[in-house]
């Protein structure tokens, strides 16, 4: 299950006001001076006040702990986030974090092996666990009064999993059927891991696959496992996320009770603060495959991000992706899907993440179409962008549709665990969660302009295409 973040929140949101509009009753009220808010004036409403309300505190150990109240439904969602990804892989040895994450469902101390997903399905809940670049997060959702039982079986996995060596080569093979399954019979997928690697290239942090490249999968043993848990797997390396239908005093006790007595241990923090490479590896990657039967294009540039670089200008390259690539009435959609060049186009940046992020720019082809036509239509829309700078009303159209996401932020279950937690693990503080809206709004037309012509304008980038097989 993918994370949750600030920009899978934003996806949505700008179909929210139609979505809306659409379920709105078609009466007028009885009362006409008690009017529903409409989304842009709630969403301006919330960027004044924090999202979650979110309660944070720190246990001798060092293990962050943060609790979000929501008695709307009898649930809790109980996560259970680690500092370290698939970024801190070490050389030659891709996709241990990630082999790691499966381990650590072989059983504890005081936990046989299967018995944590037996006790929470028993219980109907659920568990599982997920693996990006940046954390490795556990979790589970169950109801309320079932907090106890996960604290303790989560905090008896993190003291002491046992990472059985006889499980460790049938669990290598899972792997290797899930790379298989996910990335070798795709052939969208192989594209975008060589595009990756293209760009930072394979043995970079940012360029190596999460699951692994599968030579490196092969060779991974239990001894690269057990030096990643007790490297990484530390209490002050950790967050534990709690949110649901729990006083704020059961979760410090029970957090007490269970996660204190988590021996206190170093950890080797993560070290991504390093300049990116100069120039890409390939510029240009073009692939071919028979499976295919619309061509992609893509673009990436190294950009900032909140933790690595110039963090104003990360919250400026958010908005500008919305108003580049966000939608109908994106610049993007306007030159490429309205012309009849492209039948989608987009642009996608995170600016939370741990070290360099990267700024995307895509599209599929309209069949008929020649690939060097649209690629041209689309270098044109970016030239503009970055000659004239955004218009306040681009800039205002895509400020107010993604702060209409926070809306939807507050509506789904497990979205508060995924958002902070995966925040705090990269090192954001929890105030830039609780008031991205307010950020957004203060970003500026020069903000934008300045940051376009930095990362489309000048930044190490790569430009592919995955196409069709050529006729014979």
């Amino acid at each position: 299950m993918p994370p949750v973040t600030r920009r899978t929140t934003i996806r949505t949101a700008a179909a929210l006001p139609a979505a809306l509009s659409a379920a709105a009753p078609a009466t007028v009220l009885a009362n006409p001076a008690v009017q529903p808010a409409s989304p842009d004036r709630a969403a301006e409403a919330l960027a004044d006040r924090p999202l979650f309300g979110a309660s944070t505190w720190t246990l001798p150990n060092g293990l962050r702990v943060v609790h979000v109240e929501s008695r709307r439904v009898p649930v809790v969602a109980h996560y259970l986030f680690y500092g370290a990804g698939g970024g801190e892989d070490p050389a030659g040895r891709s996709g241990v974090a990630h082999f790691l994450e499966h381990m650590m469902f072989k059983g504890s101390r005081n936990v046989a092996p299967g018995a944590l997903s037996l006790a929470v399905a028993r219980e109907g809940g659920q568990d599982n666990a997920f693996t990006s670049r940046d954390v490795t997060a556990y979790f589970q959702n169950v109801e309320a009064s079932r907090l106890p039982l996960v604290m303790r079986l989560e905090s008896d996995r993190f003291a002491a999993p046992l990472i059985p060596a006889d499980t460790l080569e049938p669990e290598r093979d899972v792997i290797l059927e899930e790379r298989r399954l996910r990335t070798d019979s795709s052939p969208r997928a192989r594209f975008w891991e060589a595009f990756e690697a293209a760009l930072w290239g394979p043995q970079h942090w940012h360029g190596r696959p999460i699951i692994g490249w599968e030579p490196e999968i092969r060779a991974i043993t239990r001894e690269n496992l057990l030096d990643f848990y007790r490297d990484r797997y530390a209490p002050a390396n950790a967050v534990l996320v709690v949110a649901g239908d729990a006083r704020e005093a059961d979760v410090r006790r029970l957090a007490d009770e269970f996660y204190a007595p988590v021996p206190a241990r170093p950890y080797q923090p993560r070290r991504r603060d390093g300049a990116p490479p100069a120039a890409p590896a390939e510029a240009r990657v073009t692939r071919r495959d028979g499976a295919v039967r619309e061509a992609s294009f893509m673009r990436a540039a190294v950009a900032p991000s909140l933790t690595w670089g110039d963090a104003r200008q990360a919250w400026a390259l958010e908005v500008v992706a919305h108003a580049l690539g966000g939608g109908q009435g994106s610049r993007l959609h306007k030159a490429l899907v309205e012309t009849g060049l492209a039948t989608g186009a987009g642009c996608s940046f995170d600016a939370e993440a741990a070290g360099a992020s990267t700024f995307t720019l895509s599209a599929t082809l309209r069949p008929g179409v020649a690939p060097e036509r649209m690629e041209a239509a689309l270098d044109e829309a970016v030239s503009r962008l970055l000659q004239d700078g955004p218009t306040e009303d681009e800039r205002a159209r895509s400020v107010r549709q993604m702060t209409a996401g926070a809306l939807l932020a507050l509506d789904g279950f497990g979205t508060a665990t995924r958002m902070l937690g995966g925040a705090l693990s990269i090192g954001v503080p929890i105030e830039t969660v609780e008031f991205w809206p307010r950020r957004l709004r203060e970003v500026t037309l020069a903000e934008m302009t300045a940051a376009a012509r930095a990362v489309l304008g000048g930044a190490p980038s790569t430009t592919g295409w995955l196409l069709p097989e050529q006729p014979a």
